[in-house]
């Protein structure tokens, strides 16, 4: 095999809970997290050396400060290839999002390369070179429904979560993570995602049971200086929302629906209000589609 095309596909954060700050400056998380049908396309080729990272969105680099090219680099020299490999990558899943776009870039271009070059690694082995470059990586690598724990590399596969429709919507905003995580004061928090009650929840397939939980520390230190983050979900909940949360560290804020038309009709009436630049209605995807390598 000489070339491989492969989807990186977004993620959002059903729950999101932080449980404490590290010494080494990361925090403990307990995240649900899942993945949706909005992709990136990667394709590989086999070339006789180094990497060569091409894009169709100029706002990419294209060298070492790229996490596709730092998971290439990383597979080379774990595994000693040789040769060398070519990608383009096409960009869907918005940017700086809270939907680790990133993230899958990387994981799709290790699960690629591992098909590419035959190099035999498993899944497991693929998550433990992930986390290296990123704590999202071994989720991304994973794919499905999962309970994330430790910085997020600590990975239970879930049952597929319950069928839906989602409304995903990116206003035209950049969050910096790391500005949310340092402005994020642990003694403040009242309440904490029920966690252990999604994943229940989740395991009897029962819908309300999971967006009755659905909750994120992280959304009211993003709101406070976002208040588009809280427009968007009291618009998406007024218009037939079962609930509406934040992913991730933001600033893209999913609705979840029971009817696709109630969805389509609600992202319809969005498209008018400027709230947001990118907008989708999708799915979630379960493991086997989301895995592929």
């Amino acid at each position: 095999m000489d070339t491989l095309e492969i989807k990186a596909f977004a993620k959002v954060n059903l729950g999101l809970d932080v449980v404490r700050r590290l010494e080494n400056g990361y925090h403990e998380v307990r995240m649900v997290m899942q993945t949706v049908n909005i992709h990136d396309t990667l394709t590989l080729k086999r070339a006789e050396k180094g990497i060569v990272l091409t894009t169709d969105n100029e706002a990419l680099p294209k060298d070492e400060d790229n996490l596709v090219y730092k998971a290439a680099r990383l597979l080379m020299e774990s595994c000693r290839i040789e040769e060398g490999v070519s990608i383009h990558l096409e960009k869907r899943i918005p940017m700086a999002a809270g939907m680790a776009g990133g993230s899958s870039d990387a994981a799709a271009v290790m699960k690629g390369m591992n098909t590419l070059f035959s190099l035999g690694l498993s899944e497991e082995e693929l998550r433990r070179l992930g986390v290296k470059l990123g704590a999202d990586i071994p989720y991304c690598i994973m794919g499905g429904t999962a309970l994330a724990e430790g910085i997020g590399e600590k990975l239970t596969s879930l049952v597929a979560a319950p069928d839906c429709f989602l409304l995903v919507a990116k206003p035209d905003i950049d969050v910096s993570t790391r500005y949310v995580y340092e402005n994020l004061d642990l003694s403040a928090i009242e309440k904490h995602p029920d966690i252990d009650g999604m994943v229940e929840a989740i395991r009897e397939g029962n819908l309300h049971g999971v967006t009755e939980r659905m909750d994120n520390v992280l959304q009211s230190v993003t709101e406070r200086k976002y208040p588009v983050i809280t427009r968007l979900k009291s618009f998406m909940e007024e218009n037939g929302a079962c609930k509406a949360l934040m992913s991730g560290s933001g600033p893209t804020v999913f609705g979840v629906y029971e009817e696709e038309e109630k969805a389509k009709a609600a992202k319809e009436k969005l498209s008018g209000k400027g709230l947001a630049g990118q907008c989708f209605v999708t799915t979630f995807i379960p493991k086997e589609e989301g895995y592929a390598g």
